[in-house]
């Protein structure tokens, strides 16, 4: 286990912790909560450059890393549902996007083919943590402007969202010639 693994996995153990906070109200709580996503969200980003910056990519990392930060941004979305703050039919949206891909990684790879993350793919995820974000400290500090800027980023992403699943679709369509 190296340390680009062992950040994922402090990721994943982020996961819970995060969701308690988000479930249980107390004094400050969803903003304990944004702290604890965004540490979670950094992660993503520092686990990748560790591991290749210093030479520590495995087959673990590359399968749990995306698994991560699908939970970590999936559990938020689920969570903001059932709390009110965000549409149901977004979070549909981006699930239906995530089990597509997830699906045509799994065909491409029992072809020994594997689907690098595209550039939509990244912009994606990170359009998706910020919006979490936003949504999570409550759109401060634009709430005095009356701008809803969290919930046009949540938009944001789920417009990036579609056009990422567009892209791998297209992109990797030789899959579905049956041949």
């Amino acid at each position: 286990m190296n340390l680009a693994n062992k950040i994922t996995m402090f990721r994943v153990i982020l996961i819970p912790v995060f969701l308690a906070c988000m479930l249980i109200d107390f004094q400050y709580s969803q903003y304990i909560s944004a702290l604890i996503f965004i540490i979670a969200a950094c992660t993503d980003a520092l686990d990748g450059y560790i591991a290749r910056k210093y030479d520590q990519i495995t087959n673990f990392g590359k399968f749990v890393d995306p698994l991560a930060d699908k939970l970590l941004t999936m559990a938020a979305l689920v969570v903001l549902v059932e709390k009110g703050k965000i549409p149901a039919l977004a979070v549909v949206i981006i699930l239906a996007r995530e089990f597509i891909i997830t699906g045509l990684r799994t065909l491409a790879a029992s072809e020994g083919i594997v689907i690098a993350a595209s550039w939509w793919g990244k912009l994606k995820t990170i359009t998706q943590m910020v919006a979490i974000i936003l949504i999570l400290i409550g759109n401060f500090p634009f709430n005095k402007l009356g701008i809803p800027l969290d919930i046009i980023m949540l938009y944001v992403a789920v417009i990036i969202t579609i056009i990422s699943g567009i892209d791998y679709m297209l992109k990797n369509k030789h899959l579905f010639d049956g041949e």
